[in-house]
């Protein structure tokens, strides 16, 4: 059985982030799909209610909160709980309508071009 605090036996990938309560980046895949471009985040232990993202201009902002932490002394800790959060700047041109869905875990964020520029929540639409 280890000993010491989960603090201690995370790794260092986000561990002292997620021990401090400080949101932890979130790894983005981005491409260009016919008039939009597309962002597929992971975001493991998250429901879809748990997820918002915003767009405003040329900036789309993901952030998570997970409902529960669970407390073990883990021997390897690599999969941390907590808060996520990631701001990626879009390239010229998108900014336009969105839609988000989520599933197994992921988030797939689709955004148009054009857009005026204004702040918005985009609706997150759960996929079984």
């Amino acid at each position: 059985m280890a000993t010491g605090s989960n603090e201690e036996l995370m790794s260092t990938r986000g561990g002292d982030e997620a021990a401090a309560g400080q949101p932890q980046v979130v790894p983005i895949n981005m491409y260009e799909a016919e008039q939009a471009v597309v962002l597929v985040a992971p975001l493991p232990g998250v429901m879809a209610d748990d997820v918002t993202v915003v767009v405003e201009g040329r900036t789309a902002t993901i952030s998570a909160d997970l409902r529960t932490r669970a407390v073990k002394d883990y021997l390897l800790h690599e999969w941390h709980y907590g808060p996520y959060e990631r701001s990626v700047e879009l390239p010229e041109g998108f900014g336009g309508p969105a839609e988000a869905t989520f599933a197994n875990g992921q988030l797939a964020l689709r955004i148009e071009r054009g857009g005026d520029g204004a702040r918005r929540r985009v609706e997150i639409t759960a996929k079984p």
